[in-house]
Parts: structure tokens; sequence; C-alpha cells
């Protein structure tokens, strides 16, 4: 990014499909997808994520393992893991619809079994159909780094919605020339925002910590300014992020990609959680789910997660959060449970794949 222009004031890049593109079935259409003959979308053009398998029932998107993840600590937090899932998870169910047919998230749900960070390489979420109905469809998800290695486990419901057939264009199968930009994609670009160092972890618990960085004491994340985060409020147990209601963050469908919105619900619930421990304590995410109730169309204003915590004992915690959109509407509401790993500060960037292997 400039010195001057945060990415959501750049103008646009990446795009939506077709209307013609609704006279194909799911599965033509995502092939149309991995081939380049359907337009990405503006968050696949921020982050760097592309469809590059689908099948009958399955699917699979693939996400560089960018410094722009990074959520401040030595590893990726348990938010990107849904950011990467959710695409192919939608689009496992999209490949069993008919033409006219279009696939709208409804829940999220991810256990997250290994950390990841930039030395993974890349992110691979393989999705695949579990049932589908005229009007629901379920899919599932296994989240790989670039060796194979098992990160996350998700699962979504997805809505079927039918639209009435319209007058159009016959879909034309030709590659699309992606137009040239005097800059890279955000994520190709050198990073910006901080990781913060070991010596700040043992110094600061967590409320001091989220108080610097709502004053501006504390620089913000690599995802932070990719994004657009900021800390709202912070008090012992609660914090409430924003994030702007971009249309770089848009899906195919021109509304706010559901792996953004849980990952800044799980952000807010994570910094709520923060608040709470003490110099030198660290924590992880055991599971996310997120239940979507609107559709969130960009917007001018910032969207706001507010998270809490709901049980903190010695080693586990609960939190809940609700993300509202600009006009003060409830989008999705999330709950997450973390091990807390007391005398642990977040370590500097360090491979835990290889330093702590498991069987997959």
């Amino acid at each position: 990014m400039s010195d001057h222009l945060q990415v959501w004031e750049e103008p646009l890049r990446g795009g939506y499909p077709d209307p013609s593109t609704l006279t194909l079935s799911g599965l033509e259409r995502m092939r149309a997808w991995v081939k380049g003959q359907i337009l990405e979308p503006p968050v696949c053009r921020l982050i760097g994520m592309r469809a590059v398998e689908a099948g009958v029932g399955t699917c699979t998107y693939v996400t560089p393992a960018s410094e722009w993840l990074h959520g401040g600590t030595g590893h990726y937090a348990g938010g990107v893991g849904a950011l990467v899932a959710d695409a192919s998870l939608g689009c496992a169910v999209l490949t069993g619809v008919p033409p006219w047919a279009i696939t709208t998230t409804s829940q999220l749900s991810m256990s997250f079994l290994r950390p990841a960070g930039p030395w993974s390489g890349r992110l691979a979420a393989r999705a695949k159909l579990i049932h589908t109905t005229p009007t629901v469809g379920l899919s599932e998800v296994h989240v790989e780094d670039g060796e194979g290695r098992l990160i996350a486990h998700g699962t979504s419901r997805c809505f079927i919605q039918h639209l009435k057939p319209f007058e159009t264009e016959t879909f034309v199968a030709n590659a699309i020339e992606a137009p040239t930009y005097d800059t890279p994609d955000p994520y190709l670009r050198p990073v910006q925002g901080a990781n913060v160092p070991l010596s700040v972890w043992e110094e600061m618990n967590g409320l001091e910590w989220g108080r610097a960085l709502k004053s501006g004491e504390a620089a913000r994340s690599p995802i932070g300014v990719l994004f657009g985060y900021e800390m709202v409020e912070v008090d012992e147990g609660a914090a409430a992020m924003s994030i702007e209601n971009s249309e770089w963050l848009c899906n195919p469908g021109r509304m706010v990609y559901g792996g953004v919105i849980a990952n800044i619900a799980h952000d807010s619930m994570a910094m709520a959680l923060h608040t709470t421990l003490p110099r030198g304590t660290t924590y992880a995410t055991l599971d996310l789910t997120v239940n979507f109730v609107r559709p969130a169309p960009p917007d001018r204003g910032k969207m706001i997660s507010h998270g809490r915590v709901v049980h903190k004992g010695r080693t586990f915690s609960v939190t809940n959060a609700e993300v509202k959109s600009p006009n003060g509407k409830t989008v999705a509401t999330a709950s997450a449970s973390w091990m807390i790993l007391k005398g642990r500060p977040f370590p500097e960037q360090r491979d835990y794949a290889r330093e702590f292997p498991t069987t997959a």
C-alpha cells in the first residue's frame, strides 16, 4: 500500500460474474472460474485467494501464506483459517445446484488443529459436499499448509436460492484478459504493520496492550492494516473492533465475504479474552462458530464486532461476538472457545508445525 492511500481508498480491482453465468449449472460456473473465464471478486485480488479445482461436489481454493495475514503474534490467528475456508465450503455446495440457483452461507464452524503462518507457504482449503436438498446444502473442509499438513477442519450450512429465469445473453467461455495496474495487488506489496516483539508480551498484560492499540501507541498488525481494523472499545473482558465496510472485501455476489466477517468476529473475541490475561500468557483458538444473520452490502462506514468473555477458567475460556453493519443491524453472531497457556508469551515467528508435528 502507498504511504497515503489505504487500500480501501484505491480504485477497486476484480469484478463480479456476468448475469449470463446464471444459465450455467453451479459446477459449470465453478469450472469457468478455475479456467479464468469469470472475473475474480475484489476479496480475491486483496489476499490472493484462487479457485484451483472444481468437481462434482468438490472445490479447492488456495491462498498464499502471506505476511499480510499476520495478526501481530508469532503465527496466524485462528480467524485466518475461517477466512480461507469459507469460499471453498460455499462453492462445494454451489457445484451441486442447477442453473439459476445461488448459495448463501448460513453457518460456518471451524476446529483448529495446528498453527499456521508465513512459513506454511500456502493455505489450501479442500471442501466437499456432504448433503444437499433443494434449499439447503452441507459441506466440510480440510485446510492444509503447503506440505499437506492439516491445519483446520470445518463445516458449513448454506441456503440455496432458486432465481426466476430472465432474458440474458449466452455465456461465452473465453478467458478474461486481466487489466494491468501500476502496482501489484495488495497481498504482493511490501508488508506494513508490525508483529509484536517478545519483550512486549513479557512486559504488558492484555488490557494494557488493548488500550495501547486503541490509543494508537501500539502499531496495528499487518492484517489490521490490510483490512482496516481499528480498536473501538476495550475493557476487561470486552473489546469492539471495526473494519472498513469496503467493496474490496466483497465476494462474487457483491456482499462482504463471509470469511472476512468470521475473521473480525474471531479477532474481537481474541482481544476480549486477551484483556483478562496477565503478562507472559498466551492463548490458542480451539473452535469458532459463526451464524450469518443477513447479507452485508458494501457501504460507507464501518462494520463493528463486539466481543466479550462469557466464561474464563484457568486453562479454558468461552467468548461470543456480535457483528453489526454501519447502520447498526446485526450481520452475524459468533462464539469461540480457547485454551489459555499460562506463563507462555507469544513467541517470535516460528514454524510450529515442524517443531511439534502431529499425525493427521
